[in-house]
């Protein structure tokens, strides 16, 4: 147990003081954790070699062709078209609340970095053009993009704790959106209402440069192909519980609703009716991919360092120690989960590295709790993002995108991150309480 926790210790170090690169960090301390348990030195790269191969195996295609999916959405201006359909939709009163829905509905396919920048220019065109105070009407949105990025497959930390708890991808997706809305809408239009007074400038570079209506595709295809992944995995999840298949029936509804083919067939619809049907040749389109596996190339990687961290502890005998001693914990394994990401994303700063970090530590407690795995996922995806603070990066780009004091980053964007947390929280422990 000493030898664990010095080794997430040496890891919280290496990122946030040496400024290490995270997947390397994770190699670093996944040798030192196995020299230290002592695993023979031949079978601790076998156990590296595994854990980064069984890892990236089940998420990279998943990973790769979400990433490719989002770029599109954005390249082909969906994202724009989703969003001024909801702004004209309500008008200028109800505008924060467009704003929120578009966030939540864009966040689904979108990763939360690519995200956030997509969003801030138009947050900031409803804020010079309409006059009106830039945290209140940017924080809401940014909180749903939040929740969609740690709770909702096929985002990267969810995804992976799903695959790392044996969890069910649908089923997941529908919890975490059964729990995402109401958290979506305390942490960010009614936590808002306490922000109206923060002084923001946001700084004019951001003004958005936005793609003439004409050229923008239509509001159908583009709410369609956004929302796709999310109607395939629900789905295919549903179906069988309502209709009675035959077997050949069931195993087809398995391959499509497989996560890797569910995103495989929505780039395909994707490439076509927001790629070649608006004039991109398939040349444009590689391009646009190429540059979104760019982008996610590193998540990849932390993602695959710690599936090499968390094999080691497998494999040294450990993580069997760690379940029954957590055990003896008088606290629910939904609740530890969730503090054990919530302290490391605070000591880290990554989503990302504070889920997978504590499933690979919770893992063995699931199995021997008989804890409802579906539910882990989210517990750890609220927990992963408590308490936002200088070691994020989330936390700079609100920071000098909106132009704010310390004081009001960490009185809006903190708070709000760590509101997400414990609401999320009580969902799960609700969800749980009905389920019996």
């Amino acid at each position: 147990m000493l030898i664990v926790f010095l080794c997430i210790v040496l890891l919280i170090v290496l990122v946030s003081w040496f400024k290490i690169n995270p997947f390397i960090a994770f190699l670093i301390v996944a040798i030192v954790a196995g020299l230290l348990l002592q695993i023979p030195a031949a079978k601790l790269l076998s156990s590296i070699q595994k854990g980064l191969g069984d890892t990236l195996g089940s998420l990279a295609v998943i990973i790769c062709l979400g990433a490719m999916l989002g770029k599109l959405v954005a390249v082909s201006g969906a994202a724009q078209k989703i969003a001024s359909v909801m702004v004209n939709a309500v008008g200028i009163k109800y505008i924060q609340w467009a704003l929120v829905a578009t966030g939540f509905i864009i966040g689904i396919p979108l990763f939360y970095g690519i995200g956030f920048v997509l969003m801030v220019p138009l947050i900031f065109s409803v804020v010079y053009k309409y006059k009106l105070p830039a945290v209140f009407i940017g924080l809401p949105m940014l909180a749903s993009l939040s929740v969609t990025h740690g709770f909702l497959p096929p985002h990267p930390s969810p995804a992976a704790l799903v695959v790392q708890f044996n969890a069910n991808m649908g089923i997941t997706l529908m919890y975490g959106l059964i729990i995402a809305i109401p958290t979506i809408i305390l942490a960010g239009p009614v936590f808002a209402q306490t922000l109206k007074k923060i002084p923001s400038s946001p700084l004019s570079t951001f003004r958005p440069e936005d793609i003439p209506a004409d050229k923008l595709p239509g509001a159908f295809r583009s709410f369609g192909i956004a929302l796709l992944p999310v109607f395939l995995l629900m789905g295919t999840s549903a179906l069988p519980a309502i209709i009675n298949l035959s077997a050949d029936a069931a195993k087809w509804l398995t391959l499509i609703g497989d996560p890797s083919v569910v995103m495989l067939i929505t780039l395909g619809v994707a490439s076509y009716f927001l790629g070649t049907a608006q004039g991109r040749s398939m040349s444009e389109l590689n391009t646009i991919y190429t540059d979104a596996v760019k982008d996610v190339a590193l998540i990849l990687l932390i993602i695959g360092g710690s599936g090499a961290f968390k094999q080691v502890l497998v494999d040294s005998g450990v993580d069997k120690q760690i379940g029954y001693h957590l055990q003896q914990l008088p606290l629910d394994p939904l609740v530890l989960g969730w503090l054990i990401a919530a302290i490391i994303r605070a000591s880290l700063g990554s989503a990302t590295v504070a889920g997978l970090t504590a499933a690979g530590i919770v893992a063995p407690l699931v199995i021997q709790s008989h804890a409802n795995p579906n539910l882990m996922v989210l517990a750890i995806g609220a927990g992963s993002l408590a308490f936002s603070h200088v070691n994020d990066s989330g936390f700079w780009l609100f920071k000098e995108y909106f132009n704010l004091s310390m004081k009001d980053t960490f009185r809006s964007w903190s708070a709000m991150e760590s509101l997400i947390a414990v609401i999320g929280l009580g969902g799960v422990m609700l969800i749980k309480t009905f389920m019996g």
